[in-house]
């Protein structure tokens, strides 16, 4: 079984290094010395990467946004929210995964995301449910969310039978 948090770890510094480059191979008008300083840092942070040194990788690319907001250049990319971050990291790790992953296990996973977003469907379309259930549903929502994202079916599966059961509590099974 490969290493599924390691992927998403990958995948998330891939995504940072071509969010750089796209911003530094665009004409923006802004100071070439800071623009120039930023390149040598991405391909600093690249070479970590390559190296095999993720750490060392991560922490040049977050040098780089602190770097870009002290200089105050207008259309720098800035840090993502942690949200947005495992958005765009998912995408990226999804082409990786499908290579690494056996394909019974994506199957599996694909099922399990399959029930989970009904279910969730039907307990959103649900009236009369309190705040702490509707808090309940999220929160087990996403423990489900990153047991697929890890590949982790057992624990997915434990999520989507706990979304389960408050759908058949609040009458929104079929």
């Amino acid at each position: 079984m490969p290493d599924v948090y390691q992927s998403m770890l990958d995948s998330e510094l891939r995504k940072a290094f071509d969010v750089w480059s796209s911003y530094l191979d665009a004409r923006t008008g802004e100071d070439p010395l800071v623009r120039a300083r930023l390149r040598a840092t991405l391909r600093s942070a690249r070479e970590a990467a390559a190296e095999g040194d993720p750490a060392s990788a991560r922490t040049l690319v977050a040098e780089m946004y602190d770097d870009a907001g002290a200089a105050g250049l207008p259309w720098a990319p800035v840090p993502p929210r942690p949200c947005e971050v495992d958005r765009q990291t998912r995408d990226y790790a999804k082409d990786e995964l499908r290579r690494v992953l056996p394909v019974r296990l994506r199957e599996d996973l694909d099922t399990i995301a399959i029930l989970l977003s009904v279910t969730c469907r039907r307990l959103r379309t649900t009236s009369g449910l309190d705040a702490a259930t509707r808090q309940d549903i999220l929160y087990i929502s996403a423990r489900a969310g990153m047991a697929l994202d890890l590949a982790h079916p057992t624990a997915a599966r434990r999520e989507l039978e706990r979304l389960k059961t408050i759908a058949r509590r609040c009458g929104a099974e079929p």
